[in-house]
């Protein structure tokens, strides 16, 4: 039986910013199963952190006894939703419905595929490659007020720039998505970002339009940072969920280095920890933010959501040794490599054997000159393989070696590695 409250639970996370009614909704959902769908475009090899948010929101309503539809977009993928910047980039057709299957594999983990209420996995293209030019025109076009496409603020935005015709349609595509799967498996609601509001509302007046039933949206809000620019990105690009494309070390830095106002508001979004878990939490950041306990906890929740426990906590393990709180030489070779290429790293040839602790320590980064980086060495604060440093004409030998890399340390919070090629 589904749960009653569930509506009242994704509102207490911050997780409905926009909704058409939510008491018909909570009436329908009171009643028994409510079947959903959220649709999740392959434009990349990978999905990211703003999908992420859908992801768990649609795991929260399948804990709460609902039944879940999930749409990886291999037509809609195609063509791209509108974009304030200008026009998206046309990929293959063989490369989206590689990504297809990439993106499909990603969302597996996170939801369950057995039981009363198990997942179903659908592609949009399944129902739109056989469908005609003038059936699209003739069953869908039609129920489309230009001047309603026009209002919505991504449209308006580039009337001036230029906007192609296939990017303006979009909504149309999307909406038949919401409208196939309503008529096939009886999906009454779907809902994603903001920033898709206009398609959501869309699906659910053409469902009105074409059956006369009624359908429920919802928006969950998009993620930003204090200073209102857009959470996801990183050093390197997006915050990716492939392992291959984000080192798992990086993902988890992410995490840990938010900011101290937005810890609640993400640990509401992105975990599945209790109310009181994350009261508390909260109440220790603000009163004693330099113990990091909401980051520490967000960062370990998200991080194994998404790569595991096991990864984690080697993750765990990588950040305690690199600061001298542990054995270098336990750590799994790949989570040491990532970390020290995120912290920074240098290579170094061995052909004619290692230069000094004071060269490497140049050559690291972690001294601007020699000069500078013989008194860290005088005064105690350089590290090499965490064992302090003595004698800055030291030079490492192969035995120093851990799977490759030498590991810098200056003073408690600075360290490098040191590639040995």
């Amino acid at each position: 039986m589904a749960t009653k409250d569930i509506l009242d639970e994704l509102e207490w996370r911050g997780l409905i910013a926009h909704s058409t009614d939510l008491d018909a909704l909570r009436a329908e959902m009171a009643e028994g199963p409510v079947k959903y769908y959220v649709g999740f475009d392959p434009t990349a090899p990978s999905l990211h952190m703003g999908h992420l948010v859908q992801v768990l929101t649609a795991r929260r309503l399948q804990e709460a006894g609902h039944v879940p539809y999930l749409l990886v977009g291999g037509a809609t993928g195609l063509i791209g939703d509108p974009k304030e910047s200008g026009e998206r980039t046309m990929n293959p057709v063989e490369t989206v419905h590689e990504w297809v299957e990439k993106v499909r594999g990603q969302l597996e983990p996170f939801l369950s595929f057995d039981g009363d209420n198990a997942a179903t996995m659908v592609n949009n293209y399944d129902w739109t490659q056989s469908l005609s030019t003038i059936d699209f025109l003739r069953d869908i076009g039609k129920h489309f007020p230009v001047n309603r496409m026009l209002a919505r603020d991504v449209v308006r935005t580039r009337l001036d720039s230029g906007i192609s015709f296939t990017e303006f349609a979009y909504v149309l595509l999307q909406s038949l998505d919401f409208l196939e799967l309503y008529r096939q498996h009886g999906v009454h609601l779907q809902f994603g970002g903001s920033d898709q509001w206009g398609n959501l509302t869309g699906g659910v007046e053409l469902i009105r339009r074409v059956t006369g039933g009624r359908a429920h949206a919802f928006a969950t809000p998009l993620m930003t940072k204090a200073d209102g620019t857009k959470y996801g990105k990183t050093e390197g690009g997006a915050l990716w969920l492939d392992p291959e494309m984000l080192s798992p070390y990086a993902f988890y830095q992410f995490w840990l280095n938010v900011e101290d106002v937005k810890v609640g508001e993400l640990l509401r979004v992105f975990t599945f920890l209790e109310r009181e878990e994350i009261l508390e939490l909260e109440r220790q950041t603000e009163e004693k933010p330099f113990l990091r306990a909401g980051q520490k906890a967000l960062a370990e929740h998200v991080t194994s959501l998404v790569h595991g426990t096991e990864e984690t906590e080697r993750i765990k393990a990588a950040s305690a040794a690199l600061f001298g709180g542990g054995d270098l030489r336990s750590l799994h070779p790949d989570t040491l490599g990532a970390a020290l290429a995120e912290a920074g790293a240098a290579a170094v040839p061995a052909a004619d054997g290692l230069p000094t602790i004071v060269e490497l320590l140049v050559q690291a980064g972690l001294s601007e000159s020699r000069n500078a980086a013989r008194r860290t060495v005088s005064e105690g604060g350089a590290y090499l393989n965490n064992e302090r440093v003595t004698d800055p004409e030291q030079r490492p030998t192969a035995e120093d070696l851990i799977g490759g890399w030498l590991v810098l340390r200056r003073g408690k919070k600075s360290f490098a590695g040191v590639r040995v090629v």
